[in-house]
């Protein structure tokens, strides 16, 4: 009887850790989202998708690990291309908050990212108009995330400090949480002496600036790199596609 007694409860041990791994794979599938379709959304605009084309959205919402329920700051917003993903990419239970300067707003985008605020998928976006080297609300820490894509270097050359602004959204991620950051290549030896006229900016010195606030890269991806890009004209100009260097950073443990 003792025996009989003990291998039920050997059996019901074992079918309770089965189900809760089961439950755990179902959770883990559950939180990485399909963003291959999250970018073919139907209600997406056309310009959106037109977009799509050079900045190979999917690739780079899977390196980021974006998830439902995440809460994520998306630096330099502008019009909000990055953010709707962001947005559709950590669902309703998620929440993103949109940062761009007063001064860029105004004269740059603030109809076309009001016109974007309007569509169901940005429900769960807050848009913060502060500083760069202010960005983020007394109110808002424990990030998940901070995106920083294809701005950084227009920063060097605007009134910004850029070690106030890198220091800052180190303190607003929690232990472990991610920065990622993508921009347009200079050459070897540029620096940020190019950002104003060819809107790029060397990597090395992006990275030396960012790691000064405490980052440590992490991975590195490749999906947008364009050797044959010879770096030396404006990337707006350029007759090739644009070398461009994509960065995960982490805020240590």
């Amino acid at each position: 009887m003792t025996r009989s007694i003990l291998r039920a409860a050997v059996s019901t041990a074992f079918a309770a850790a089965a189900l809760l791994i089961a439950q755990g794979v179902r959770a883990e599938d559950a939180a990485s989202p399909d963003h291959a379709a999250i970018v073919a959304a139907p209600d997406r605009s056309d310009a959106d998708r037109q977009v799509d084309q050079r900045r190979q959205p999917a690739k780079m919402l899977a390196f980021a690990g974006v998830k439902p329920g995440m809460t994520i700051l998306d630096m330099a917003a502008s019009a909000g291309y990055s953010t709707e993903l962001l947005a559709r990419s950590v669902g309703p239970s998620g929440k993103i908050y949109a940062q761009d300067s007063a001064a860029v707003i105004e004269r740059f985008v603030k109809d076309r990212f009001d016109t974007r605020a309007q569509k169901p998928a940005m429900k769960n976006v807050t848009h913060v108009v502060r500083n760069y080297d202010d960005p983020i609300p007394p109110e808002v820490a424990n990030l998940d995330m901070i995106t920083f894509f294809f701005f950084y270097h227009d920063i060097t050359y605007m009134e910004v400090d850029r070690a106030a602004m890198n220091k800052k959204m180190f303190a607003a991620l929690k232990p472990g949480g991610f920065l990622i950051i993508a921009d347009h290549s200079a050459k070897a030896g540029d620096g940020v002496s190019v950002a104003k006229t060819l809107h790029r900016i060397e990597e090395s010195t992006l990275k030396q600036e960012i790691e000064a606030a405490g980052f440590k890269l992490v991975a590195e991806a490749d999906f947008l790199h364009h050797p044959e890009d010879p770096r030396d004209m404006p990337v707006f100009k350029a007759p090739v596609p644009i070398n461009e260097f994509v960065l995960k950073y982490q805020k240590p443990q």
